[in-house]
């Protein structure tokens, strides 16, 4: 009897009757459509959506790039508790969208896209992070064809014109019925290191990469514990130098900041005051300064693959950045501190939002992380990816001076260091899945509303243009107790 009166609904029936015209919707020519990239947090943005985003540009004329086209690429990003609220600005500064949509207008989008337009009446809207239930519904009330990357699992294929995998997992967990929607393309990170020989070289030395993460709750623990993990790291080895990549959605003053003593568990490493310095490398890279003196070069380009590629290891946090990493095959020490549970408030789904409750916050949020902690698997995506350890994870009660230890032996030990290395090549899979992906975006296309370039496409020479990077440093906030010039 229940299956009986099981009904199934179309998401678009949420939104509109199918019967009535979506004059608010759509104001534009029917000969025109319309590529929708959704994406999330600054991961996904930086590793999915701008690869896909420039290989579209490269093949075919897309606004805003080939201005009298009548196909435009277009952005929307998703509400998430990864995200940091720089995500749009970051994307604008690219110019690869006609349309970028900032992640706090999603809602409004989905209520009155006429606000928000004109759409064209034709498209396709493509899941590139966040929740696929997102894509659903925007695919349903523009009207559009949908396609979605599943990593691991498509989790709406009923509601989806194809289904672009990363591999054999997703592919393993779909039903036989949607098989003939999907197509294995394979891993997007597997196409990060093209290019890598462009960029000029590091100077000699045995360079180690911090990454604190992009995200306050990360910043807030990884700067101070990476700035004192360097110190004890350069007093057992001398030799070694530090860069640390700035992700575009954050900026040097709020690395400075969360360096520095405002930042209340900087005391708790030990800590003091770092500052900024005027680099007189040919570079033109800005240094920060330790308290304990130890050098820390900046490197506000990005992507940053070809210069991170050339380090001997990485110390990380969790999240994205273990994924670029491990397609660059640059081994790495995952680490995740949890001696200030308070302000690890970066989980995702209702766990996330449960502990971003005012009343509730330091309640729920300790009593959250603690319960993840101690029911986790992997963190780490290489460690995910192949099911086993490939990478060292360290998750508890850390020390600066402990990680530099291990960091040290693993730096004594370079055929050590190459077997990880292999190891993360192994995993990386054959290039091409940007490729692949692009080319199912376009079959989705309606006919006749895409041409191919007639002229080669040449990515703007400095996407950081307008970004922090070329701020004045007053205008970024960084005063002369945080900087020093030479």
């Amino acid at each position: 009897m229940a299956s009986a009166l099981r009904v199934q609904v179309s998401p678009s029936a949420l939104f509109f009757d199918q019967t009535l015209p979506r004059r608010d919707i759509f104001v534009s020519s029917q000969a025109e459509a319309a590529i929708v990239l959704v994406s999330n947090g600054p991961g996904e943005l930086s590793t999915w959506v701008r690869p896909l985003a420039l290989r579209l540009h490269e093949q075919w004329a897309l606004r805003p790039c080939y201005p009298d086209a009548i196909c435009a690429l277009n952005l929307v990003l998703v509400p998430c508790p990864n995200g940091t609220g720089q995500e749009a600005s970051v994307a604008r500064r690219w110019q690869l969208f006609d349309r970028v949509l900032p992640a706090v207008r999603f809602w409004w989008l989905l209520l009155r896209p006429g606000r928000h337009g004109p759409w064209p009446r034709q498209g396709v809207v493509v899941f590139l992070g966040g929740d696929q239930f997102w894509t659903v519904l925007l695919a349903a009330r523009l009207g559009y064809r949908h396609l979605t990357y599943a990593e691991w699992v498509a989790r709406w294929p009923r509601w989806n014109d194809r289904l672009a995998l990363m591999g054999s997992t997703a592919s393993s967990r779909l039903a036989p019925r949607w098989r003939s929607r999907a197509q294995v393309v394979g891993d997007l990170m597997a196409d990060l290191d093209k290019g890598q020989m462009e960029d000029p070289a590091l100077a000699e030395g045995e360079w180690i990469a911090l990454l604190p993460g992009s995200k306050r709750a990360k910043l807030q623990v990884g700067m101070p514990f990476l700035l004192q993990t360097a110190d004890c790291l350069a007093s057992l080895r001398p030799g070694c130098r530090f860069l640390l990549p700035v992700a575009p959605t954050t900026s040097v003053a709020e690395l400075m900041a969360f360096a520095g003593p405002s930042n209340s568990i900087t005391t708790h490493f030990g800590g003091g005051q770092p500052t900024l310095e005027r680099s007189e490398d040919p570079s033109g890279r800005d240094v920060l300064r330790t308290a304990g003196g130890q050098a820390i070069v900046l490197l506000q380009e990005h992507p940053a693959h070809a210069i991170l590629s050339q380090c001997s290891l990485a110390l990380t946090t969790v999240g994205a950045n273990t994924a670029e990493l491990g397609a660059l095959g640059l081994p790495m020490l995952v680490l995740l501190p949890t001696q200030h549970l308070e302000v690890m408030q970066a989980w995702d789904g209702w766990m996330g939002l449960l502990a971003r409750l005012p009343l509730l916050r330091r309640l729920v949020g300790v009593a959250l992380t603690a319960w993840r902690l101690r029911h986790r698997g992997f963190l780490a995506w290489p460690n995910i990816s192949a099911g086993r350890s490939v990478v060292p994870e360290h998750v508890g009660c850390i020390t600066p001076a402990g990680i530099a230890a291990e960091a040290a032996q693993w730096l004594r030990n370079p055929e050590k260091l190459a077997l990880m290395r292999d190891d993360l090549r192994s995993l990386r899979g054959k290039p091409g899945a940007v490729k692949s992906l692009a080319e199912m975006v376009v079959d989705l296309v309606p006919p006749g509303t895409i041409q191919p370039r007639t002229a080669k496409y040449s990515p703007m020479l400095d996407p950081w243009a307008g970004s922090p990077k070329e701020m004045d440093w007053a205008e970024q906030r960084i005063g002369p107790e945080q900087r020093k010039m030479e």
